[in-house]
């Protein structure tokens, strides 16, 4: 449960259902497991695992959710190769050539046989709204998957009003000042790993992890006009993550003593561990967020 990436959402207007409310209106779009011939499906689960019921799990101001999509893996070579050998057979049994519309239909029914033999992918993302806050955060490195999770609760809910989450401050320009300065602001610490790039050459840049970025070769790009990109920092000795121009998280590890003080109750089950878990992660994140609004100028202004 612990998330290891984010993507951060804004909303534009208030979040003002309750966990319950949130729940009646997923529960009408349950995940329900992909049939014979369907490509994939989409759906919620419960945060808690499956045996539990409840599409929701809130901690004050917290709600989680899971967006569950099964997907049957069917490349396009395999149903390529059979098309074309069924092509091949057609042509030589009757002697004529097959068409654009007839290939087509071919491989429809090639696809419509293959796919109740085709093994299903399985992806869990994981989801909570920080109604205080304003904020959606997506575990998630991947903005399709988290697209698709907001569209999911588009459909369930009516509307999302949200939008990624934008800040007064370019963060890659304030990033590079650090770099350039050699020293971060508001509790962070730049630690080991960066990627640089120059705005004025499409695919001129450098990724650099486990090295010292005080070192002259790092100076020597930044002289010659290079810009931060993505830009490994330590938190508050809470955590460490790999920041990006975009503001998406990546790269993230909660430090020991974070980790340590969800164990500091002795959990009887599960679910109490998970509600422990939560309430520790969120809390950390919440400092987090905070902290890279402030750095950046603060979160800019969204009109409903």
């Amino acid at each position: 449960m612990w998330f290891k990436n984010v993507r951060l959402y804004q909303f534009t207007r208030p979040f003002e259902l309750s966990a319950d409310e949130l729940d009646k209106k997923l529960s009408g779009f349950v995940f329900q497991p992909c049939s014979s011939f369907e490509r994939s499906r989409f759906g919620w689960i419960s945060p808690l695992g499956k045996e539990e019921e409840a599409l929701t799990h809130s901690m004050g101001h917290f709600i989680m959710v899971c967006a569950r999509k099964d997907e049957k893996l069917l490349p396009a070579s395999v149903v390529n190769d059979v098309v074309n050998e069924k092509v091949e057979e057609l042509e030589a049994r009757q002697s004529r050539k097959v068409y654009r519309k007839e290939k087509l239909q071919i491989k429809d029914d090639v696809t419509a046989a293959l796919l109740p033999q085709a093994f299903s992918r399985t992806r869990k993302v994981f989801a909570y709204i920080d109604s205080q806050a304003g904020l959606l955060v997506i575990n998630t490195s991947s903005a399709s998957a988290a697209e698709e999770l907001i569209s999911g609760l588009r459909e369930s809910l009516g509307s999302m009003p949200v939008v990624p989450a934008d800040v007064q401050q370019a963060p890659g320009s304030v990033m590079t000042r650090w770099l350039e300065a050699q020293v971060a602001e508001g509790q962070f610490d730049i630690s080991e790993n960066c990627e640089l790039f120059n705005p004025a050459e499409d695919g001129n840049s450098i990724r650099c992890s486990g090295q010292d970025l005080t070192s002259d070769e790092i100076r020597v790009h930044l002289e010659a006009g290079k810009q931060v990109k993505k830009l490994g920092v330590v938190w508050n000795q809470s955590l460490s993550c790999v920041i990006a121009d975009d503001l998406t998280i990546s790269r993230l590890r909660f430090e020991d003593m974070v980790l340590e003080k969800a164990q500091e109750a002795d959990a009887e089950t599960a679910a109490q561990q998970f509600d422990q878990d939560f309430a520790v992660m969120t809390l950390t994140l919440s400092g987090l967020f905070s902290a890279l609004f402030d750095v950046f100028g603060g979160a800019r202004t969204l009109d409903g």
